[in-house]
């Protein structure tokens, strides 16, 4: 029999160390020139607050859906030491199922996140894995695709395969790593896809390997018209403390403005708009309302340590959206 879900998330699991560290002091400071984060060779650095998270973007974006009352599943991979049992509770907790989840010899990913004076940086393990996943008796009226590690190229002509032969909806949204690698295979993916889900770097690098101090919303709205050309029907495109805008399949152009609110910890802020978008659109709303709900959902995020402790219920949605 096949399982059917509103949105398969494809992408990696991690464990997330975060160390908060409110104050710069004698063994630690900040360098104005570069933006860089000192710290004295052998010192001893206090930390204010230590969290332990599980995260990854197809992840966040499961967790994000789930709880906003979308029917979502994970395909991912962990290692199987201990932390994929972390993993695996955590998802457990949030009701998703793990049918999808592989188990390979060897250690689960994993990443230290320094969280200092509003922003963070993060040291990222990279375990090679082979994704060696499959999508046998299952559907879903999307299939989100996302950062994957070294052997990424075959998982995603799988997920090219999958959505040629079910008809799925594709829903893009590109690592560092694709950006990187193979500029064919991002042309290839954004052609099928249905949506792309992208920041403005990222929309650079698509298009031109050049990253530019370009904001205007002229310059965004060539931008996404320029990755439109490319396949999607929809471009959602994120810059951070600046908005959101999205260009839709109509050739029509929105943006929408960031939510006030304090900001603790910025990881998983893109991966919860995600999730509010999406889940908006899966209700039926507009686009306008669904770049609501990601607004909402992001500004919660970054509310907390961590992708997941922010992330809104529908019934929070709803209260936030009235």
């Amino acid at each position: 029999m096949n399982r059917h879900y509103n949105v398969i998330t494809v992408g990696e699991s991690t464990i997330d160390a975060f160390m908060t560290l409110e104050h710069a002091n004698t063994a630690m400071h900040m360098e104005g020139e570069n933006g860089g984060v000192c710290f004295r060779h052998g010192a001893k650095i206090d930390v204010d607050r230590y969290d332990f998270e599980i995260g990854g973007n197809a992840t966040n974006v499961a967790v994000g859906l789930t709880r906003l009352g979308v029917k979502s599943t994970l395909v991912s991979e962990t290692g199987d030491d201990e932390f994929s049992i972390k993993i695996r509770n955590c998802l457990a907790k949030e009701r998703i199922e793990r049918t999808f989840i592989v188990e390979t010899p060897g250690p689960s990913n994993f990443s230290v996140i320094i969280n200092f004076n509003g922003d963070r940086t993060i040291f990222v393990q990279d375990v090679e894995r082979k994704h060696e996943f499959h999508l046998y008796d299952v559907t879903a009226d999307m299939i989100y695709l996302t950062s994957l590690g070294r052997e990424w190229k075959g998982a995603y002509n799988k997920i090219l395969d999958f959505v040629e032969k079910t008809g799925t909806s594709l829903v893009f949204n590109p690592g560092s790593r694709q950006l990187r690698e193979d500029k064919d295979m991002m042309h290839k993916v954004l052609e099928k896809s249905k949506m792309v889900f992208i920041n403005k770097e990222e929309a650079e690098l698509i298009l031109t390997d050049k990253q530019t101090m370009e904001n205007g919303k002229e310059y965004i709205h060539e931008l996404m018209q320029r990755v439109q050309k490319l396949g999607p029907g929809t471009v959602v495109l994120t810059n951070g403390k600046r908005g959101s805008y999205a260009l839709d399949d109509k050739g029509e152009f929105h943006f929408h403005d960031t939510f006030d609110g304090k900001v603790v910890e910025r990881t998983g802020a893109g991966d919860a708009y995600t999730s509010g978008f999406l889940a908006a659109s899966l209700y039926g709303m507009s686009l306008p309302t669904a770049m609501e709900w990601g607004s909402h959902n992001a500004a919660s995020v970054v509310g907390k340590v961590g992708a997941h402790p922010g992330l809104l219920s529908k019934h929070e949605m709803e209260e936030r959206v009235g």
